[in-house]
């Protein structure tokens, strides 16, 4: 078998492959055991008929068609691995030419992984900000614990911030109706900033019972493009009012939170949270950043196919978190004004697609270069972590003994030990 190589692109090549008379004879061989498995001869069992006989009892274009299968099959693998090339895809082929047991010739395209040259990768720039934490980042946690146990009492007094008001609202643009507009029974915190600015505001002074109108202007920025810098009025029952009282900072009120003797150890213990959390942040970021700098300072092409796969990737987890808050993929591309799914694709996920997938490609090369390797303790370490993770839920459990799962997470590993040496190797 002789091949030849020729770069459509970086990322995809087309093969020329000429397979001789040997080659063919023995794909014939094969052809005929094939063909002779569905094949009945009076004397014979079923699936056990000699090559011999089989070509006497089968259609010689049948034998030919197969024998081609055949061949093609064994040499676009042996072509791949001759011209070591990775295909991402089952290869596109084209018989150019054929003489039944003299000369094949075929062309095979696919796009394949890409060659990558990195930069280097040991004179990158390492920054890291400085983390703190200030008083008010306590304090807001502490205020939302506060929460958690405070007391609420019905009030027939007028509203004020810091209340709780139980609503019935319909908004309106233009006398009709919008979207998402409107709530029967709805629970606000007056001063929780949970609606557009003024509305809540707007409550305050009123008492229960009343319906009011409340003219607002929706922000510029607002998330709706329909919505967005529109003037509306939302018609406004106060149905209930509660005066919600937190309870005050003590040694009490700490031993409710945790396993504390003091509010100034719940404080330290908050504190100390906060500041592990911000370094993970810090540090997040500071990986991100190694990693986009040396995608730059590498020569990486992002095949199409993997790029077409992590949009669409992109596209199930954002719809995912969508659900989770209540909103729509449609709701979400006019909000950020894109014209329809095909806009959203092409100007924000394509891009962030193609960045992640020259980041797997860069990151793959570097573990090569640094003889990264998961070993079997490792692996096991983490496959144990999960499992205690996922203690409740037997479904979990099991995909965990699956080979492929297994994969996925030793490769996620090795992009973690690739991206830490990363780090350590510009850190110094």
């Amino acid at each position: 078998m002789k091949s030849t190589t020729k770069y459509i692109s970086d990322t995809r090549v087309l093969l020329t492959v000429i397979v001789d008379a040997d080659e063919l004879k023995s794909a014939e061989q094969v052809a005929l055991v094939r063909l002779g498995k569905d094949i009945k001869v009076p004397g014979f069992r079923k699936g056990h008929v000699p090559a011999a006989v089989v070509t006497k009892h089968i259609n010689p274009n049948a034998l030919m068609d197969e024998t081609a299968n055949v061949a093609i099959n064994k040499s676009v693998a042996d072509a791949y691995v001759q011209n070591n090339l990775m295909p991402l895809d089952r290869p596109e082929v084209e018989i150019k030419k054929f003489v039944p047991s003299d000369t094949l010739e075929f062309t095979a395209e696919s796009d394949v992984l890409p060659e990558v040259k990195l930069g280097d990768y040991q004179k990158l720039k390492f920054s890291k900000p400085a983390v703190k934490v200030e008083k008010s980042d306590i304090d807001d946690v502490l205020n939302r614990i506060k929460q958690q146990f405070a007391k609420k009492k019905d009030v027939t007094r007028k509203a004020k911030l810091s209340d709780e008001a139980t609503i019935d609202f319909v908004g309106k643009k233009d006398g009709e109706a919008f979207a998402g507009g409107s709530g029967n029974d709805y629970s606000l915190g007056l001063g929780s900033k949970s609606f557009i600015p003024g509305f809540e505001e707007a409550i305050v002074g009123h008492a229960v019972g009343e319906e009011f109108d409340v003219p607002l202007t929706f922000p510029k920025e607002y998330n709706s493009k329909e919505l967005a810098g529109q003037k509306v009025v939302f018609t406004v029952k106060l149905k209930k009012l509660q005066e919600v009282t937190a309870p005050e900072e003590s040694d009490e009120l700490a031993a409710k939170i945790g396993d504390f003797t003091s509010m100034d150890d719940a404080r330290k213990d908050i504190e100390s949270e906060l500041m592990a959390q911000k370094e993970r942040e810090a540090m997040d970021g500071v990986r991100d950043n190694l990693i986009q700098q040396l995608v730059d300072k590498s020569k990486v092409s992002a095949p199409k196919i993997l790029v077409d796969d992590q949009i669409k990737s992109i596209k199930q987890d954002m719809m995912q978190n969508l659900m989770y808050s209540g909103n729509t993929m449609d709701q979400y591309i006019e909000g950020k004004g894109y014209k329809d799914l095909a806009d959203w694709e092409q100007k924000e996920a394509a891009p962030l697609a193609e960045k992640r997938v020259k980041a797997s490609l860069v990151l793959n090369e570097l573990a090569k270069q640094l003889k990264i390797t998961v070993t079997d303790e490792l692996l096991n370490e983490r496959l144990s972590m999960y499992r205690a993770q996922y203690a409740n839920q037997p479904q979990m459990i099991k995909q965990l003994d699956t080979p492929d799962v297994q994969r996925d997470i030793a490769n996620r590993l090795a992009t973690e030990l690739t991206v830490d040496k990363l780090v350590e190797l510009n850190s110094k």
